[in-house]
């Protein structure tokens, strides 16, 4: 059973519409969920690929100045 109350007005949701409301509750925070997955998924892979380019590269170039500076 869902009680509603909204301006003095108390609203019962009960039988199969309780049904058909939990089912669509659940199924926006499954979809909700999923979006967030998929950006946190997103996020992780492009910061991963990101730093296996730049980490690479800030060592080569940290080998070229060690190699090219002066003593």
């Amino acid at each position: 059973m869902i009680v509603i109350t909204r301006n003095g007005e108390t609203t019962v949701i009960d039988g199969w519409r309780e049904w058909v409301v939990r089912a669509v509750v659940f199924l926006a925070m499954l979809l909700l969920l999923a979006v967030v997955v998929f950006l946190m998924l997103g996020l992780a892979v492009t910061l991963g690929a990101v730093l296996m380019i730049t980490i690479p590269a800030v060592i080569v170039v940290a080998l070229l100045g060690s190699m090219f500076a002066k003593h």
